[in-house]
Formats: C-alpha cells, sequence, structure tokens
C-alpha cells in the first residue's frame, strides 16, 4: 500500500514550512546583530536603545508572518491590513532606527568592513536607495499588489506569498531608510528631494486606500475592504507623521550651528 498526500496537506506543509523559515531568519537575525552590537560595544553609543528598537521591529514582522493574524489574513482584508502595516511600515522604521549597518560595521574586522563600505558603494545600491526609485518599488507595488489579480493568486500559492511579503518589507525598509535613514549613506540625496518624494509617497499610499475603499480587491467583501482600507489610510498617516519628524530632525542637526569656545592662551580678549 502506498499512501498519498492530499492537495490539502500538501499545501498545509508549505505554509507550514514557509512560518518555520521565517522564524528561522528573524533568530537568525537576532543572533547576528546582537554578536555585532557586542563585538563593537566599545565603539557603539546607546547600544541597548538600538537593540530594543530592532528587537521590536523582528517582532513586528513575526506577528506579521507567523501565527494566528497571517492565518486571520487569509479569510479578513482587516487583518491582512494590519498584517501590511505591521510588514512594509513598522518594522522597517524600527529596524532603520537600530542603525543595522553602524552595528555591523562596528562589529566586523577591518578588512569585512571594508568589503561591505564597498558593497554599500556600489553602482547597483546607489540605484536601489536612491528615494525615487525607492518610493516607486514601495508605492508601485502595493498599487499592483491591490489592483491586479496578484491579490487573489498570493493567498493560493505559498512562495508567491513568499515574495509578495518579501518585497513589501524590503520595500519598506530600503524607502525608509532613503527618506530617513540614520546609517551611513555614501549616495544620500539632498533634504529636498527626499522630502518631495515622501510627500509623492504619502500621496500615492493614501489615494490607493481611498481607492480599496471603493474598489474591493477581487473576492473581498465592501464591508471588510472599507475597514482595512481605513486602516491602510490612518494606521500609515500615523507612520507618515514619523517619517515627517524623522526627516526634519535629522535635517536639523545637519544644519545646526556648530559653536565653538576659545580656551587658552589665545583666546582674543574684547
Amino acid at each position: 500500500m502506498h499512501s498519498h498526500d492530499s492537495p490539502q496537506t500538501t499545501v498545509l506543509d508549505g505554509w507550514l514550512a514557509f512560518e518555520v523559515l521565517v522564524a528561522v531568519l528573524l533568530v537568525a537575525a537576532a543572533a547576528g546583530y546582537a554578536w555585532a552590537l557586542w563585538a563593537g560595544r566599545h565603539r557603539s553609543g546607546r547600544p541597548l536603545l538600538r537593540a530594543l528598537m530592532l528587537y521590536a521591529g523582528l517582532v513586528c514582522a513575526g506577528v506579521s508572518l507567523v501565527g494566528p493574524l497571517p492565518q486571520a489574513a487569509h479569510g479578513s482584508f482587516t487583518a491582512h491590513m494590519v498584517g501590511h502595516l505591521l510588514l512594509g511600515m513598522i518594522a522597517p522604521l524600527l529596524l532603520v532606527l537600530s542603525t543595522p549597518v553602524s552595528v555591523l560595521l562596528r562589529g566586523l574586522p577591518v578588512r569585512r568592513a571594508r568589503a561591505v563600505s564597498r558593497i554599500l558603494r556600489s553602482p547597483y545600491v546607489r540605484v536601489i536607495t536612491h528615494p525615487v526609485v525607492a518610493a516607486l518599488l514601495n508605492a508601485g507595488g502595493l498599487w499592483v499588489l491591490y489592483t491586479t489579480p496578484l491579490f487573489h493568486a498570493m493567498h493560493d500559492s505559498v512562495w508567491l506569498h513568499a515574495l509578495v511579503h518579501t518585497h513589501i518589507f524590503l520595500a519598506g525598509y530600503v524607502f525608509t531608510a532613503s527618506v530617513v535613514g540614520l546609517d551611513p549613506d555614501p549616495h544620500r540625496a539632498t533634504f529636498r528631494l527626499r522630502a518631495g518624494v515622501l510627500i509623492a509617497f504619502i500621496a500615492a499610499h493614501s489615494i490607493l486606500a481611498k481607492w480599496l475603499y471603493a474598489h474591493p480587491p477581487m473576492g473581498v467583501e465592501a464591508a471588510d475592504a472599507q475597514v482595512g482600507a481605513q486602516l491602510m489610510y490612518y494606521g500609515g498617516d500615523a507612520v507618515d507623521v514619523l517619517l515627517i519628524v524623522l526627516l526634519f530632525a535629522g535635517w536639523y542637526r545637519a544644519t545646526k550651528p556648530r559653536t565653538t569656545t576659545s580656551v587658552g592662551m589665545g583666546a582674543a580678549r574684547p
């Protein structure tokens, strides 16, 4: 007698494998950050605050991908939108504030740190991290997801689901880092460009939320879509306000006049 797994069992095994993979990656990221923080402990300022940001961001990503919330998201657009906000906006912001690149560079030996720096200066990274490109990948990806059959299709394929959510997370992180990143960035855009891109992104995100309120994705009930769209609109606004504050705080730090005090025998007298 040969036993054959039913299609339903195979699908469940696929989702379980995806959740296990996500959990392993999150634990590895947490352990890697802890190692880098410890290795560079003599050269790192405020490590506890950075660590709290990092682990809070990983928890947000984990909650959105593993456990009851992603399971509920298969049948609830509102639950899906909670996961979208956690994975695509809140987790990236917290991870950017944890300055993972700075922590990594301080923890690595000099030769490896220089290799990472060369990667950060590569043409590919320069293009991907440009605010305009990052905003198009982020907002554009969301428009494609919610206005095409992709939203419905990703619930039928675990690996398409994984691909879509990987894009949401990475696009959210790269966009956030390109606008308000605290890590060293050899290709940092001007304040005006970043401010303009952020305004355009906020508009695109808000318009998409209003579109979803009136035009639910295929297979989503109107009432559920309206609640999810409102959550996207107001929840996105809350995160966007934080981005605006961080953007202007960074501009203020960069333009704040430096005061020097003349001390010693060479000090001028009035």
